[in-house]
């Protein structure tokens, strides 16, 4: 019964700070936008030519 009086205020003190992160998190924007780095990979716009298609579009004008 003695360990009661010891572990019951660590116990709130614990969720007490567990509930300041928490709030913490959600008010400093760590929770705005989840998907878009997931997304971005996928949205990769580099336009790569491959360099055969270079080569034949050289070749196809004469050079003077």
């Amino acid at each position: 019964m003695d360990m009661l009086y010891l572990l019951v205020p660590m116990s709130l003190v614990l969720v007490a700070l567990i509930a300041g992160a928490l709030w913490w998190a959600m008010h400093a924007g760590q929770y705005d936008d989840l998907d878009r780095p997931a997304e971005a990979i996928l949205l990769d716009n580099d336009s790569v030519t491959p360099r055969n298609t270079l080569e034949k579009s050289s070749s196809q004008f004469p050079q003077s």
